[in-house]
């Protein structure tokens, strides 16, 4: 009888701790055996000869829409998406499906369409409002990873900002409930303020926009988060941080004790102010793209360790809502889930000497221990899901539209080079994506809960 289910042989896996030659013996779905010379047989196996084999990407912030928006991008298309680029495990945002996932019976609606159509694990948050303050129980007893709130306007009716009061006394009851909460930090009454007073001017610009929301807007509501979370004993994560202002806050808060943990996205390390006048609709989302100077900051810090999780924020939307000549009415978010490793291998990695080993940290083992998925999940290691990414890092070349599996082909990325291209992609052992093609015909994504 075979010793395992797949061997794949001659491969440099990338771990955080080192980059090393080793073949991977996989048995009912998980890692068995890593040896540099592995002995036995097994029913399948992949040489992976002068390819990288980095862990499965786990994105914990997409919007996948569904239930009821589908047609903004759905389980199906976007964790198809998501394989191709080497991502295994998703944690899906709660607001822009229809109903936003406040309670119970809303879980269940979109654990149901994920268990129907996606090809990758995936992790639910619930959301955190001032409608649902006595619903986080049955959330947190279905297996929310966390609890999302935004500080600022969603943009999504059934889905409103919350407010002081009602984000300290969703953290306290988080603490009890052993979740963390996650914030979109940008004050209100600066960004609000500050939009109305530009469209009452008629300055709807590009650059109009991303003045509406400045930096400061983002720091104030990052410090008033860690207070507020401090004070009631809650973990916090702040997502899409677009500053280094905004990451310093963090490190210092995490300096002095606080259970405080901070993302940023692929984008806000690519792309600049310039490139959001340049590109227009495709590249707007909120925060918005900074300034030069911001992206070095940010760069700095992911280079240092105080920047431990990118995540892709991919954020879809029907091309008629991405057009228009009024930037604050044009939907903000940008699709990039597919292009999270290759934008960190050629941002990163070949300009800026990222070391491998980081970006496999910020990519997965930060966010699984982070979040309570390890041991099982974000790691090469015995015992942990044969989750994996198998990538060619000498490949190099301009992304094509028509490469993209999202539902709507657009993207800020396309035209821009990228650097890797993930050959193979495994979920649990199955191979669930091959260059840039998803290989299966069946949905075999599972629902992941904190463990801890």
């Amino acid at each position: 009888m075979p010793n395992y289910d797949l061997i794949i042989r001659g491969g440099t896996i990338v771990t955080p701790e080192r980059v090393e030659r080793a073949d991977i013996g996989v048995a009912e779905g998980r890692i068995a055996a890593l040896e540099p010379e592995l002995a036995g047989e097994a029913r399948e196996s992949v040489d992976a000869v002068g390819l990288h084999i980095f862990p499965g990407l786990i994105d914990a912030h997409v919007h996948f829409n569904e239930p009821g928006r589908t047609e903004w991008e759905g389980w199906a298309s976007g964790s198809a998406a998501l394989a191709a680029g080497g991502g295994t495990t998703c944690f899906e945002m709660p607001l822009n499906a229809h109903p936003p996932t406040l309670d119970g019976p809303s879980f269940d609606a979109k654990r149901a369409a994920a268990e129907a159509a996606s090809v990758v694990d995936f992790a639910l948050w619930g959301g955190l409002t001032p409608l649902n303050l006595d619903r986080l129980d049955e959330l947190a007893a279905r297996g929310v990873v966390g609890f999302k709130a935004f500080m600022s306007q969603s943009g999504i009716d059934g889905f409103p900002a919350a407010d002081d009061l009602t984000l300290y006394e969703g953290m306290v009851r988080a603490a009890r409930l052993g979740r963390i909460v996650a914030v979109h930090a940008e004050s209100d009454q600066l960004t609000s303020a500050l939009a109305r007073r530009a469209v009452a001017e008629g300055r709807v610009t590009a650059r109009d926009y991303a003045r509406s929301r400045p930096a400061l807007a983002e720091a104030e509501a990052i410090q008033r988060a860690i207070l507020l979370a401090e004070e009631a004993g809650c973990a916090l994560h702040i997502v899409h941080v677009s500053t280094g202002r905004g990451v310093r806050l963090v490190a210092e808060a995490r300096a002095r004790g606080a259970d405080v943990s901070c993302e940023t996205c692929p984008h806000y390390l690519a792309l600049t102010e310039d490139d959001l006048e340049a590109l227009g609709a495709v590249a707007k989302c909120a925060p918005p793209l900074r300034p030069a100077d911001e992206v070095a900051a940010l760069w700095q810090h992911l280079l240092g360790g105080d920047l431990a999780i990118v995540a892709s924020d991919h954020s879809p939307a029907p091309p008629d809502m991405k057009t228009g000549d009024d930037f604050f009415r044009i939907w903000g978010g940008i699709s990039g889930c597919q292009s999270t490793l290759q934008v960190l291998l050629e941002e990163g990695h070949a300009r800026r000497g990222l070391p491998l080993e980081t970006i496999a940290g910020v990519t997965a083992w930060n966010v699984a221990r982070r979040f309570g998925l390890a041991p099982a999940k974000g790691r090469i290691a015995v015992g942990a899901d044969a989750d994996l990414a198998l990538v060619d890092l000498g490949h190099s070349a301009a992304l094509r539209a028509d490469e993209l599996l999202y539902r709507h082909r657009q993207s800020p990325y396309v035209g821009r080079t990228l650097r890797g291209r993930v050959v193979r992609t495994l979920v649990r052992g199955t191979t669930i994506a091959r260059d840039g093609k998803i290989v299966i015909d069946h949905p075999i994504g599972r629902l992941v809960t904190p463990t801890s």
